[in-house]
């Protein structure tokens, strides 16, 4: 069987590597940008940073902002528009896993015109061609859209989430640049991080791990264990480790898949516009639990990425409650809500349940799972028993 691998052509890392930016468009020979961002990376000055690079090199440029959290397929279809009007050549994507997955989409859309309805991208689209360029610069410490060859999208019309993969999307250049993310408030770092540390997790034990991918997730265990806390209080040495750790996680996860930690969350963003990350790690915890069974030793080795010691004098249970455990109070340093209290209208859970059976990321999970565990054991059960003692 033969494992593929698909990474950047090119990354920048460390602090002040935003400059590099400038030299990529002209040896690549690019005439003009779409810049995809959001409003409120306008509104607090942090596009600017990067406009200023172009400015200062008199490279052109046209702005697309409309481009909200959890990115819907009318984003998509605006920017498409508005790359055309433009005349771009290239995408600059600046922001969080909103903004790269929106550019992606249209990058893809702009070379393979035949998917302007966007919903035909869901899955494993067969597009011909590489999207339009896109150089990636992300904002947030977590999603790592910047390095992956997969994006979401929303669609409004029927309120759930969509899982694009596809090779062709991937960024040309990431600029993984720490001081682009010094402005994030706490509770978006601490959601984002965890997403983060989520990748890491869901790509190490899901069904197509292997040891390339496995070095890449516990070396992102371990740097996003020991820096996401510092990140939060905005050190530098964290905000340069949580940059370093997401990326990692990403080069591991985008070639092996997920989880149903990412197929819950999903419909969850969809449905509530939940912050994918908040989801993501409330729900982290108790799907480890439903996981353990199929993990085999790998628990042992999340537990010592995370820090805990004494793991190889631990049982397997003992073992596996540690990982869980560190991940609780991981989530819990950093300020992650305890539950789902407030986002889960118990109406909606047999609609939230089927989705997230029919997410493209549930495949991927290591235990085998029905809409019928997840409504039960994961929704039903988290919702009423775990939530409920926080009343």
């Amino acid at each position: 069987m033969a494992n593929r691998f698909i990474l950047n052509e090119t990354s920048y890392h460390g602090s002040g590597s935003i400059k590099a930016l400038s030299d990529e468009v002209k040896s690549r020979r690019l005439k003009k940008a779409l810049v995809c961002t959001d409003p409120d990376l306008i509104k607090f000055g942090v596009t600017q940073k990067v406009l200023k690079v172009l400015d200062d090199n008199f490279l052109p440029y046209e702005i697309y902002s409309n481009i909200k959290a959890n990115p819907t397929i009318e984003n998509v279809q605006e920017g498409v528009e508005a790359y055309q009007k433009a005349q771009a050549d290239y995408l600059i994507a600046i922001g969080g896993g909103s903004s790269i997955d929106t550019a992606k989409g249209i990058g893809i859309i702009v070379t393979n015109p035949e998917f302007s309805d966007v919903r035909s991208l869901e899955g494993v689209a067969n597009t011909l061609n590489k999207a339009a360029p896109i150089i990636a610069i992300p904002t947030t410490a977590g999603t790592a859209a910047e390095v992956t060859i997969n994006y979401v999208i929303t669609d409004a019309e029927k309120n759930r989430k969509f899982v694009c993969v596809d090779p062709h999307d991937i960024p040309i250049v990431a600029i993984v640049d720490s001081d682009m993310m010094s402005t994030m408030p706490k509770s978006l770092t601490a959601a984002t991080g965890m997403d983060a540390l989520t990748h890491a997790i869901e790509g190490y034990i899901t069904k197509a791990s292997w040891e390339l991918s496995d070095m890449f997730h516990l070396k992102a265990i371990e740097i996003i264990s020991k820096s996401l806390r510092g990140a939060v209080n905005n050190e530098q040495e964290g905000r340069d480790g949580m940059a370093l750790g997401q990326y990692i996680a990403g080069m591991g996860f985008s070639n092996v898949g997920l989880g149903i930690v990412h197929s819950m969350a999903h419909p969850l963003g969809a449905l509530y516009d939940t912050p994918h990350g908040v989801a993501n790690a409330i729900l982290l915890p108790t799907v480890m639990e439903y996981n353990a069974p199929m993990t085999k030793d790998k628990y042992r080795e999340i537990a010592r990425a995370m820090g805990v010691k004494g793991v190889d004098e631990m049982s397997q249970a003992e073992y596996r409650e540690a990982a869980v455990n560190a991940v609780k109070k991981l989530a819990n340093d950093v300020g992650i809500p305890p539950s789902l209290k407030g986002i889960i209208k118990e109406v909606d859970i047999p609609f939230l349940a089927k989705s997230a059976f029919h997410d493209a990321c549930r495949p991927g999970n290591p235990r085998e799972t029905s809409i019928e565990d997840i409504e039960k054991y994961h929704f039903q059960l988290f919702l009423l028993n775990r939530l409920l003692v926080h009343l």
